[in-house]
């Protein structure tokens, strides 16, 4: 949620070497290989890039019908690229898609909404989708679906059409990463661009049963000027397997002269040590999970402590006004756009312009009293001073909680159309875990650990200190070999 982003381009040296250790295959009961596998077997020879990206055209092309994940195809320019036999990179040659709220040169960038659907081809790129594209070596296939703009945690926009989880296709995938999500978790691609600014990548990878970690906020290369806690989104990617996501961030993140936090480099061990974990069970705003996801959080509590850390309860260290004192920063931003939209049409934007949502968002900011984001603002930056404090005091490590008060929603229940007051109401109910992490700028992840007796995904959130996302890593590590989930596939599948 919440995706209006900004680039400035910075360098970085390749942080993760091609032939880097990296871990054991996630143990599982399929042939369905990751990133990682897939590179391994380019670079022996046993499989060409070429055919790697047609296996994913192909897959592209069957399942786009069924999941709407794809809103702009570059087949032909992959192909080509990919008969070249790319080697650099710890991903040569792998099938990847850029997520449509960042530039990629050659395609158009429509962001998910009708106001943009007339712009040409993008000339250039950011400095992040370069690093995607030359860094990590990956080849991309097209653009990856989103709700407009990123500022729902569906990805159901009116410009292109919901997207489609594949473990229940009448449900959401999620957001505001959703295409890129469905197409992972149905196999088209073993991974993909992602970005969160309100929980966009750890929402969908609950809805889809995927693995995904937030970074800090100016880890990534890119993003080195981001410093406010206004400074909401952070791109990474979405993955099946721990290991994949460990070596992209490596790739991207910036340990450069002037980087903001010191290298983490390639993590590629489990934690050794027990932790002491803190259990957030309410949402922000004081909400109950639901029964489903109260269940599956209560079963990863099980887990956690058979493995021998410790879980204590505890709650967020911030005040009830906190979700209204985002959504006003939330609606400053829709605001803008709005104004942006408007100023380039050259007339006040309506609804054959911008989505009722984004409408209503931008008017909820207009109606604010003088100097209430400011004072929101304040509150924010307070309520992120918390955040270490809250750790240091409870000698916590981690934190846990769910990723979503609810398990994948059927389509509709928050789409664009909605009544607003009701919207914002189910918003802030279903969204109320995600929100903080963005704020403080701290990582945190979504780990696909249980799913409902209906067979719905359910992941579980940790949270670790800013600049601590090793912990995380080593953590998941252990996770997915105490819990594997890489043998588990929905039944859209490739």
């Amino acid at each position: 949620m919440l995706e209006i982003t900004r680039r400035a381009l910075v360098g970085a040296p390749l942080a993760v070497a091609a032939c880097a250790s990296v871990p054991a295959a996630p143990a599982s009961g399929s042939a369905w290989p990751d990133a990682t596998e897939t590179a391994a077997r380019i670079r022996a020879g046993a499989l060409t890039p070429h055919h790697a990206v047609s296996t994913a055209i192909d897959r592209a092309l069957r399942l786009q019908p069924q999941l709407n994940f794809l809103v702009q195809s570059d087949f032909e320019r992959a192909l080509a690229k990919a008969a070249q036999d790319p080697t650099s990179g710890p991903f040569p040659g792998v099938p990847f898609l850029i997520k449509d709220l960042d530039d990629y040169a050659g395609l158009p960038t429509r962001s998910g909404s009708r106001s943009q659907l007339a712009l040409p081809a993008a000339s250039r790129q950011g400095a992040l989708v370069d690093a995607f594209v030359q860094r990590a070596g990956v080849v991309v296939v097209g653009k990856s679906s989103t709700p407009e703009y990123g500022f729902l945690p569906t990805t159901e926009p009116a410009a292109f059409g919901p997207t489609r989880n594949p473990w229940d296709p009448s449900r959401s995938s999620g957001g505001s990463s959703g295409g890129a999500a469905a197409a992972v978790a149905a196999g088209v691609v073993p991974f993909a661009h992602a970005s969160d600014g309100d929980g966009s990548i750890r929402i969908p990878a609950s809805c889809c049963g995927l693995f995904g970690l937030k970074p800090s906020r100016g880890r990534m290369i890119g993003s080195r000027g981001d410093t406010r806690i206004s400074d909401l989104s952070v791109d990474h990617v979405l993955t099946r397997s721990v290991r994949d996501s460990a070596a992209m961030f490596a790739s991207l993140e910036d340990n450069g002269e002037g980087a903001q936090h010191p290298a983490v480099g390639f993590v590629s061990t489990p934690i050794r040590r027990k932790l002491r974990i803190g259990l957030v069970m309410q949402g922000m705003a004081g909400h109950a999970p639901s029964p489903e996801v109260r269940t599956a959080t209560l079963a990863t509590v099980a887990l956690l402590e058979t493995i021998g850390h410790t879980v204590v309860e505890t709650r967020w260290p911030t005040g009830p006004e906190f979700i209204d004192d985002f959504l006003l920063l939330w609606a400053s931003g829709a605001a803008q756009l709005a104004d942006a939209v408007g100023k380039a049409a050259g007339r006040r934007p309506d609804a054959t312009m911008l989505e009722p949502f984004s409408l209503g968002m931008a008017e909820m900011f207009r109606k604010a009293p003088p100097g209430a984001l400011d004072a929101a603002l304040q509150r924010l930056h307070a309520a992120a001073m918390a955040y270490d404090p809250w750790f240091v005091s409870n000698q916590f490590d981690v934190i846990l909680s769910p990723v979503l008060a609810a398990p994948p929603p059927p389509l509709g229940f928050l789409g664009p159309d909605v009544a607003f007051d009701a919207l914002v109401a189910r918003l802030t109910e279903y969204v109320g875990y995600t929100t903080y992490h963005n704020v403080v700028g701290a990582p945190a992840m979504s780990v696909p650990l249980n799913w409902t007796p209906s067979g719905l995904p359910v992941g579980s959130q940790f949270a670790a200190r800013v600049g601590h996302e090793a912990l995380l890593f080593q953590l998941a590590y252990q996770l997915e070999a105490a819990r594997p989930w890489a043998g588990r596939t929905p039944p859209v599948h490739a």
